[in-house]
C-alpha cells in the first residue's frame, strides 16, 4: 500500500463528501488528511488531519502541494465537487494538481452532463492531470467521455461506499426511535432544495387516507450553506406546506445530524426510502445507496444513479413530476408487505458489493496503480480547449459490466 495524502472536506465539517472521506480513510486505512477548510469555526479536526486549506485563500492551495511532494507522500487521493474548492467554480483545484509531483487519483462527486465552458475546463483539465479518474456510476463514466472527451482507459468506477448492515425488520427496530405502529417512509440527509421533499410532503394526503399509519420522516439538519444565508426558512416552509395539506401528523422532522449509528437504526426502522430528485441527471446518492444497504426499498424518480442501481427488480421507480405516481408508488408497497421485502432483499443483495470493505479494497488496488503513474510536467497550464466529444469506449449496459477502460469492477 502507497502512503496516500486526500485532500477532501473533512468531519467535523457536515457535508456528505467530508462523511465520505472519514468513511473511505478509516476503511483504506493509513491515509493521512488534508482538510479543505470552508471557513469560520467548526470544532477540532481529528488527529489523522495533518494540514488545512483554508478555501478561498489561494496560495495555500499551491503551498500545500509543495509540502506533500516535499514529504514522500506517493499518491494524493482528491474528493471533488465543485463547491468545496475555492475560487470560481471551484478553478484552485487547478492551482493545487498544477503544482504537485506526485500521482493524483480523483474521485468526482459530480459530473454534469451540461456544464458551463468553465465547468467543462476546470473538470477535463483535472481528468487530464490525473493518473486514475474515479466515478461512481457508469453514467458518470460515460459523461466523461462524451462531454469532458476523458480516456476511458483511465477511468474506473468504484461504488458509493456503505456501511455494513444487518438485514433485519423495521419493526424490530421501531421502538428504538418510538415509532411503533407506524408505517414509515425516509428522508435522509442535509436539508436543502431540489431534492424534492415538497413532492413527497404533497404525496402523503393521498397516503395517509390509504394507509393511516404512514409517516414520511425527513431525517437531518439543515445544510450548513443554506443555514448561513437564510436561517431556518426553508424547513419553516416545508412544516407550513405540511400543514396547510392537513398532514402534520404524518410529517416528522428530525432536525439534527446524526452520526452513523443513528443513521443506521433510522434506515432499519424505514418500512421503505424515497429519493425524488428532480434532477435527472444526478449520477450519485449516498442516500439512496445506503438505504439499499439496510434493505430497504426505495421509490424514486428516473435520474441517473437510480434507473442503474434500481434495475431488475431493485426498486420502484415513478414518472418524474408525477405526483399520482409517486403517492401510488409509497402506498402500493405499503399495503404489500411481501413486495416490500422481495424488494429490499434484491437491493441488500447488490449492495453487498458496495460495502466499505470491499470498496477500500478497490481504491487501495488503484492507488497502488496510480503510484507508478507518470506525473504531468508542471506547466502552468494544459490547453482550455476541450477537444471534440469521445463516443467510442462507452461502457456496455449489462448488469454484469464492467467499465472496460479501468481495472476495477463496477458493482452492477
Amino acid at each position: 500500500m502507497p502512503t496516500v495524502a486526500c485532500i477532501s472536506t473533512y468531519p467535523p465539517d457536515r457535508c456528505g463528501i467530508a462523511s465520505f472521506t472519514s468513511d473511505l480513510a478509516a476503511s483504506v486505512g493509513g491515509m493521512e488528511i488534508v482538510a479543505l477548510h470552508p471557513g469560520g469555526e467548526i470544532g477540532a479536526y481529528p488527529a489523522e488531519v495533518r494540514r488545512r486549506i483554508r478555501r478561498d485563500v489561494r496560495a495555500d492551495y499551491r503551498d500545500a502541494a509543495h509540502a506533500l511532494s516535499d514529504r514522500g507522500v506517493d499518491v494524493v487521493s482528491i474528493q471533488h465537487e465543485y463547491g468545496i474548492w475555492g475560487g470560481v467554480d471551484g478553478e484552485y483545484v487547478l492551482d493545487f494538481v498544477r503544482a504537485l509531483r506526485i500521482p493524483t487519483v480523483s474521485t468526482l462527486h459530480t459530473v454534469l452532463r451540461q456544464p458551463t465552458t468553465s465547468q467543462r475546463a476546470i473538470l477535463a483539465e483535472l481528468v487530464e492531470r490525473s493518473a486514475v479518474t474515479v466515478v461512481m456510476s457508469r453514467a458518470a463514466a460515460s459523461l466523461l467521455t462524451r462531454v469532458y472527451a476523458a480516456d476511458p482507459a483511465r477511468l474506473d468506477v468504484i461504488p458509493h461506499g456503505v456501511p455494513d448492515l444487518p438485514l433485519v425488520g423495521p419493526d424490530t427496530v421501531k421502538p428504538l426511535l418510538g415509532i411503533q405502529g407506524r408505517q414509515v417512509i425516509l428522508s435522509f440527509g442535509l436539508l436543502g432544495p431540489g431534492k424534492g421533499y415538497e413532492m413527497a410532503i404533497a404525496a402523503m394526503p393521498a397516503v395517509a387516507q390509504a394507509v393511516p399509519p404512514a409517516l414520511y420522516v425527513i431525517l437531518g439538519a439543515t445544510h450548513p450553506d443554506l443555514r448561513r444565508r437564510e436561517g431556518e426558512a426553508y424547513r419553516r416552509r416545508l412544516e407550513a406546506t405540511a400543514a396547510s395539506l392537513g398532514v402534520t401528523r404524518h410529517v416528522l422532522f428530525v432536525d439534527r445530524f446524526v452520526d452513523p449509528a443513528e443513521l443506521g437504526i433510522w434506515l432499519r426502522a424505514a418500512d421503505l426510502s424515497v429519493t425524488p430528485y428532480p434532477n435527472l441527471d444526478q449520477t450519485v446518492s449516498g442516500t439512496l445507496a445506503f438505504a439499499m444497504a439496510a434493505g430497504r426499498p426505495v421509490v424514486s424518480t428516473p435520474f441517473a444513479y437510480a434507473r442503474e442501481r434500481l434495475a431488475h427488480g431493485r426498486g420502484v421507480i415513478v414518472e418524474a413530476g408525477s405526483l399520482g405516481a409517486l403517492a401510488s408508488g409509497f402506498i402500493e408497497l405499503l399495503l404489500d408487505p411481501e413486495r416490500r421485502a422481495a424488494i429490499g432483499r434484491r437491493a441488500y443483495d447488490e449492495s453487498r458489493a458496495m460495502v466499505w470493505s470491499e470498496v477500500a479494497r478497490d481504491y487501495r488496488r488503484v492507488f497502488a496503480r496510480a503510484a507508478v503513474a507518470p506525473v504531468p510536467g508542471p506547466s502552468p497550464s494544459l490547453p482550455r480547449r476541450i477537444p471534440a466529444p469521445a463516443l467510442e469506449g462507452l461502457p456496455s449496459s449489462g448488469p454484469s459490466a464492467g467499465w472496460t477502460g479501468g481495472a476495477a469492477r463496477t458493482a452492477e
